[in-house]
């Protein structure tokens, strides 16, 4: 029997019982399988979320041009063009939260989408519900912060209440886990942390998989360090995890 890309969750507890939130937030579901597809869409809804979908990238691509989403979520298998393409393609056109959906467990698919900029990943089978509380998650954290000190080190400045970044003035162009992750760091200088405590206060989890915050901090040190191969800013504590050093020593 071919296990389902889903965890089946019909009870009383049902996507009814999700907590529903303002119809503002538009999401583009992406997935060639209709089954997949017309599940996640029916628990976004019950959510509170104007759904689009697409069962192709080329498809996706047009969607989102026609209607820029708040956030995708995006199958990684797709025939033609993969999810890859496609994450890369939409974030041509300006920045957009991404959860990847990938097919296998395999390690390398979830650090090829996190490479790619997603801003988190499921693995199927997944729990719709948990999808949705996914979804939220990362939308919360995309938007701007209604008060928030600016925050300035080594050159950099972040933003929280319009959730923007520079460096030496310049625009950095940054997802939304790796801003989170920035302002984490400069809240918090010349302290280590470890990884779990990182994906703890920075992604809210109380467990995951620790690659997640590996490929972040070095997708990071790539757009805020003048040398990401030999980082002074962004440091790792060799058995502890990293540290934030706003003099660079």
């Amino acid at each position: 029997m071919q296990q389902q890309p889903y965890q089946h969750e019909e009870t009383a507890g049902g996507p009814s019982r999700i907590s529903r939130t303002s119809r503002t937030s538009r999401i583009l579901v992406v997935d060639d399988d209709p089954t997949v597809a017309e599940v996640v869409t029916g628990y976004l809804d019950r959510a509170g979320y104007v759904v689009d979908r697409a069962d192709d990238g080329p498809t996706a691509l047009a969607r989102a041009a026609a209607h820029r989403p708040d956030l995708v979520v995006l199958d990684l298998m797709l025939p033609g063009m993969d999810g890859l393409e496609v994450c890369r393609r939409i974030r041509g056109h300006g920045p957009v939260p991404v959860i990847m959906l990938t097919a296998r467990g395999d390690e390398d698919d979830r650090i090829l989408g996190l490479e790619v900029g997603a801003d988190d990943y499921v693995t199927k089978p997944f729990s719709p519900r948990e999808l949705v509380l996914r979804v939220e998650s990362v939308l919360r954290r995309s938007r701007p912060a209604a008060t928030g000190q600016r925050l300035t080190a080594a050159g950099l400045t972040v933003d929280p209440t319009a959730r923007r970044a520079t460096k030496n003035g310049t625009e950095i162009p940054l997802t939304v886990r790796e801003f989170d992750l920035l302002s984490f760091f400069l809240r918090h200088p010349g302290r280590a942390f470890g990884r779990e405590d990182l994906m703890r206060e920075v992604w809210g989890w109380d467990f995951g998989d620790l690659s997640t915050v590996t490929v972040h901090v070095r997708r990071l040190r790539g757009k805020v360090e003048d040398d990401p191969a030999q980082p002074r800013l962004i440091q790792t504590v060799w058995g502890v995890g990293y540290r934030f050093e706003p003099g660079g020593e």
